[in-house]
Formats: C-alpha cells, structure tokens, sequence
C-alpha cells in the first residue's frame, strides 16, 4: 500500500515546490513508483519536470470539474519512476467553481482512490494558501510535509498550519498526521539557521528531519533547464541532501 504525502505551508518561497520535484525524483532513484500531483495554479512542479504547463489538455483543473477522468490527465514517466497530474492557471478558478458542490473536500481523494495501488508514494504540492485545494491534498493524503525556510519568521504561521491539520484530522481526514518538518535553505555558516533551527525545535514536539537542506544555486537552477536536481547535477550537495531525505521518508514508512 503506497503513501501519500502533501507537501504545505501557506508561506510562499519556502521550499515546497523544490522539495515536490526533488524528493519524487530522489525516491523515484531508489525505485520507488511515484505519482506527482501539482495542486499549485502556478505549474512550477509541472514546468520543473520539463512539461509545458500552458500546452495541456488535461489538468488537475479539469479533473477536479469531472471533465476528465485521472486516466486523461495522468502524464506517464516524466522521468523514470515519475508520473504526473499537472496543473496551471487555470486551477485558479477551481476555488469558485467549488462553491456549493457537495462534499468538493473529497474530490481529489475520490480520484486518487482509482490509482493509488500502482504506485509507493503520491507527492502532492499544496498552493501557498490554506485553500479547499490545500484541504483537498489533505483529505487525500496520509501524512503533510512541512518546509520551513531558516529565516527569522519561520515560525509565523506554522501554528496556523498545524491547526488546519488538526481541523482536517477532525472533521475529514482522521488518519492524518504531520510527516515531519523539514529545514530548507540552511546555511551552517549563520547563526540565524541555527537559531531557526532550534527555535522550531524547542517550540514543537513535531518529528523534525535530520536531513537539512542548504542553500545550493544548482538547486535554484535546476527547474530552469527542467529537471529535477538529481539530473541537473547529481553531485551537487543539493542533490546529495534530497537522496538523505528520500531515504530518511522511506526509512520512517519501513518503521
């Protein structure tokens, strides 16, 4: 039985679509089958996979319309292991059309359902908002992935976001837990990371990853070309942390 696991934090620019495309392409080369659903109307998870976001027929938007089934909009092996719902621009509009549909939380898990048995892990990268698109990725999932950026208002908002969790445990999802904190954009050489770093875990009792990831520019190049950064540059420590993480995610399932 596979896992699914959102990736979320309303903050913007704090490593969620990074981590998306990098942790699905690190497990995907410990051959595990994953399945990529980009719930973000921007399309940066889709465009960082080398997909043309603005060229589809088929997207999440359509899916969650019920124009199409996940069969139609499913983009098989955008990289070895890898599939992929896409999305763009359009999703923008999914929040409003919801209104009034009944039980629209449900509509991306109902989907899913068809095809989560093909696959070890389902990655969904959650909008910068705590929107029905976010509460739809956690009805979906079993766990949520936390990046926190080591930067001085890293804690703002992050009990707002364990309190949707809880709320969405309560009345939608009741199996899903928070899979664990993961820091980004560390830079060792600050006392600010550091300082983050400890405050996180001195103010939450939540499971925190060992694996850090650094502040890497190949990291931040990677989607331009796009491609995941274990393709870009395998050698990178961008790379090298992304390989820790996915070991360290599919050590916590092997537990």
């Amino acid at each position: 039985m596979g896992r699914t696991i959102a990736i979320a934090n309303q903050k913007g620019g704090v490593g969620k679509t990074t981590t998306t495309i990098n942790l699905s392409a690190s497990l995907a080369a410990k051959g595990k089958k994953v399945l990529v659903i980009d719930m973000d109307p921007q399309g940066n998870t889709t465009s960082g996979f080398g997909v043309d976001k603005n060229e589809l027929e088929n997207t999440v938007y359509e899916l969650i319309l019920g124009e199409c089934s996940i069969q139609e909009c499913l983009l098989n092996e955008v990289i070895e292991n890898v599939s992929m719902i896409p999305s763009n621009v359009n999703l923008a509009a999914a929040e409003i059309e919801l209104i009034g549909v009944d039980k629209k939380e449900f509509i991306l898990k109902n989907e899913v359902d068809w095809v989560k048995e093909q696959y070890d892990f389902i990655i969904i990268d959650c909008p910068p908002s705590l929107s029905m698109l976010t509460v739809n990725a956690m009805t979906t999932a079993n766990t949520v992935l936390v990046p926190i950026q080591c930067e001085y208002y890293a804690l703002e908002g992050l009990s707002q976001l364990i309190h949707t969790v809880n709320l969405v445990r309560e009345r939608l999802n009741p199996t899903l837990d928070i899979e664990g904190i993961l820091f980004t954009m560390y830079d060792a050489r600050t006392n600010l990371s550091m300082q983050v770093v400890e405050n996180v875990k001195s103010h939450l009792n939540q499971k925190i990853y060992k694996t850090m990831i650094p502040r890497n520019i190949r990291l931040a190049e990677a989607p331009s070309y796009g491609m995941p950064i274990s393709l870009y540059d395998p050698k990178s420590s961008g790379a090298e942390s992304y390989m820790a993480l996915a070991e360290e995610v599919i050590g916590r399932k092997e537990a």
